[in-house]
């Protein structure tokens, strides 16, 4: 049986080689103007926030066993830790390869509860990662990747440097080479993934990485990956990676 959250305790990675530096690193906040940023301080104003309502009222159910997450993570999941949270994806030494969060959460909906596990991406999924998410809120992200993780890294960053689609374009394109430009009106931003999963404007509903990442792979006109697929998971090492030291803004608000 595996432990839910079971994480040695690291120590805060502040440098990684080949990423970008946390001095460096910034939120897409701060590519909002006032009034949106506004809206996502106010969580009686951030859309976001039903979906944390929504998977709160999850993490209470009763799963097929009788067992829910707050039996063993507090009501509130006040026993959760922010900081392990922060550290994920994290390498699994029993499964051999990464863990998003995601993924944590659904190994315990199975093997806690006796629950069928969900689809990866699954709007009831999606609304579970968001509540444990936003508990973190503030937390420095903090994923280690000079250990087990470093293959998976390096396989995302050169995901993150390869050019997709009719478009040809690659992830740095956009977020390295033209941040703080404007593309059709909308400010590009350095494509951090701190406030994941987040409010999107432009679509009206709270939306993953994965599914973020498919978005951006379909404006490449390319086709886009699985949800929960090694690719994507890949991508979202490096990218937590590279915003190390930024604070989870779960659910942040973006255009």
């Amino acid at each position: 049986m595996r432990a839910c959250f079971a994480i040695l305790g690291l120590p805060l990675v502040a440098l990684l080689h080949g990423t970008a530096m946390a001095q460096d690193a910034k939120s897409g906040y701060v590519y909002l103007d006032a009034e949106t940023q506004a809206m996502q301080d106010d969580e009686f104003a951030n859309p976001g926030m039903l979906t944390v309502e929504r998977g709160e009222k999850l993490f209470r159910e009763a799963g097929q066993n009788g067992q829910s997450c707050a039996d063993c993570h507090g009501n509130d999941g006040e026993r959760l830790s922010k900081s392990a949270i922060a550290r994920y994806p994290v390498f699994d030494p029993l499964l051999k390869r990464p863990v998003t969060l995601q993924e944590r959460i659904n190994i315990c909906w199975e093997d806690r509860m006796d629950n069928i596990p969900y689809v990866y991406d699954c709007t009831d999924l999606v609304a579970l990662e968001t509540f444990v998410r936003h508990l973190a809120k503030g937390e420095p992200v903090n994923v280690d990747v000079n250990g087990a993780l470093r293959t998976y890294f390096e396989a995302g960053k050169s995901l993150y440097n390869t050019r997709f689609g009719q478009i040809n374009l690659a992830c740095v394109h956009c977020h390295d080479d033209h941040a703080g430009q404007y593309l059709r009106g909308q400010r590009l931003s350095q494509g951090q993934s701190n406030g994941f999963p987040e409010y999107r404007m432009g679509s009206g509903k709270v939306t993953s990485l994965h599914g973020r990442f498919s978005e951006c792979f379909r404006a490449f006109r390319a086709e886009p990956f699985e949800a929960g697929s090694s690719e994507y998971i890949n991508l979202e090492i490096y990218l937590h990676a590279r915003g190390n030291g930024l604070p989870i803004e779960t659910p942040a608000v973006r255009y």
